[in-house]
């Protein structure tokens, strides 16, 4: 029996070592049995088979991570490639659109500025046609000046400075002997007279005639209750207008001559009644010459032509 102290076994990797243990021989009819060094020797090549082992399993495992890392790359470079691809196909749509707006901007500012151009030259043609009727009004107007009777205008501008209703007065007076009492003389003289007054007093009613028809009052020698008969004329003629006097109920049935003679008179009182009332504000000249248009349709009326819807 080996009593000694243990001692380095030469020829083990570092790190092993031959582990010393009591040998004794229990059963001595048995042969012999290897040495403790045999044992540290068995369990060396078999640590040694289990690190080759490791060893090998190790590239394995490398070789996998690398095909997954591959895998991953090509599938992150795919995603990428389609997000890019989906990016410039919405950028080009973009572009075009962009590209479609300035053309409709450029069309629109183009027709914006013919539409300009074409409403500056209109207006300078209205204004250049414009100033042509005023000159041709102006020289119209100083042929007018030159054969107008210097007496009549004077007495309007006399009247105008003092406006009154009063017949008496020398325009008013000339106005009512060469128009205003010829125009309303008619054949009925009695109903005659009793329009000039409702004229003068801003009385008198025109209205057309109703499919029915009101009580109307006898003149002399006229039937005013038939429509075919003018009740200030005694003509037979279709009468389409009816006159009433004042507050009287009564109603005078009279032709489209009669109406336009009685009608004309009342715009001319019409508009002298407004410059009393200092309701026209023009200069002397406009308001004479529309007082002559008036006096111009009373004697109109008074032979006979007046406008086919009276």
């Amino acid at each position: 029996m080996w009593s000694g102290p243990p001692q380095q076994d030469e020829g083990l990797p570092v790190g092993l070592s031959a582990v010393s243990v009591p040998w004794k021989n229990l059963d001595p009819g048995k042969g012999n049995r290897e040495p403790p060094g045999g044992l540290v020797e068995a369990s060396a090549s078999r640590e040694e088979t289990q690190g080759e082992g490791h060893s090998a399993a190790a590239p394995l495992d490398v070789s996998r991570l690398r095909s997954s890392s591959m895998e991953i790359r090509e599938k992150g470079s795919e995603f990428l490639k389609e997000e890019l691809y989906k990016a410039q196909k919405e950028l080009k749509l973009k572009d075009e659109e962009c590209e479609r707006l300035c053309k409709v901007r450029a069309q629109l500012e183009q027709e914006l500025e013919e539409l300009t151009a074409s409403l500056f030259e209109e207006a300078h043609k209205m204004v250049r046609e414009a100033n042509m009727k005023q000159a041709a009004s102006e020289k119209q107007l100083k042929e007018a000046w030159g054969k107008v009777d210097t007496t009549l205008f004077a007495e309007f501008q006399a009247w105008r400075a003092s406006p009154t209703l009063d017949k008496n007065c020398p325009f008013l007076e000339r106005v009512y002997r060469e128009d205003v009492g010829p125009c309303l003389d008619f054949t009925v003289q009695e109903l005659s007279s009793l329009v000039r007054a409702a004229v003068e007093d801003n009385t008198l009613t025109i209205e057309p005639v109703a499919s029915q028809t009101l009580p109307t009052v006898k003149v002399p020698t006229v039937d005013c209750n038939n429509t075919n008969t003018c009740a200030l004329s005694g003509l037979s003629r279709t009468c389409h207008h009816r006159i009433r006097l004042g507050d009287s109920k009564s109603h005078y049935y009279i032709s489209p001559s009669s109406r336009a003679r009685i009608t004309a008179v009342c715009n001319f009182f019409t508009y002298i009644r407004y410059i009393q009332q200092g309701l026209v504000r023009q200069d002397a000249e406009p308001m004479f010459w529309e007082i002559m248009r008036l006096r111009k349709g009373m004697s109109l009326a008074k032979l006979g032509f007046f406008p086919q819807e009276a």
